[in-house]
């Protein structure tokens, strides 16, 4: 069983919920999550309301039938929920890592350069990049390929295909989101002025 104390009451409560609400998201019956995570459908009534002590193996095996973990679980609320950004004003930008998703990141740049004219100019390497553009207009090229991305619209690419971002009629500030090895990928060029995006 979980070492449970009193003072870990609403971590038991918080659990509860999460594994009803996590099967509730699913659209699954309680009959259905528990044939997945193969347990009595009593056995699951009583964990959802309660009535029976959290035991770590129903634990495990409700994480894995419930696509998620059992650190995920189980985890609490961190204090620590407003970050503020790393600011980087040589280059315009903004970033705030993401702690779910150590390899994330995301980035706040203003620009005011059109993306380059020269295809050789453009950059390609592993990864997946989003945006939404805050304001103004920018112009995202994408292989041969030219799209026009006004304020509050977004973009999502798979950055194997070449590409550039720049501005168009004016500064534009665009907030975008880059995995892991499109992270890496704009550290390796460190094509900020070419690309028009910020070296990460």
């Amino acid at each position: 069983m979980l070492p449970m104390t009193q003072d870990d009451g609403d971590l038991d409560s918080l659990v509860r919920k999460r594994i009803r609400a996590l099967r509730v998201a699913q659209g699954w019956s309680l009959e259905e999550l528990a044939r997945r995570a193969r347990l009595s459908q009593s056995t699951l009534s009583r964990i959802e309301n309660g009535r029976r002590r959290l035991a770590l193996d129903s634990l495990v095996t409700l994480a894995r039938a419930l696509d998620t973990t059992l650190d995920q679980l189980v985890e609490t609320g961190s204090d620590d929920v407003v970050v503020s950004p790393m600011i980087d004003a040589a280059h315009g930008l903004m970033r705030w890592p993401v702690r779910a998703d150590p390899g994330m990141t995301v980035v706040r740049q203003r620009m005011t350069e059109p993306p380059p004219d020269n295809p050789a100019k453009m950059r390609a390497h592993p990864g997946h990049e989003w945006l939404v553009v805050l304001s103004g207009t920018a112009i995202l090229m994408l292989g041969h390929r030219r799209f026009r991305v006004e304020a509050n619209q977004a973009a999502e690419f798979p950055t194997m295909l070449p590409h550039a971002i720049g501005a168009e009629g004016g500064p534009c500030e665009i907030l975008g989101i880059f995995d892991r090895d499109a992270r890496r990928g704009h550290q390796r060029t460190g094509g900020e002025r070419e690309t028009g995006r910020p070296r990460d």
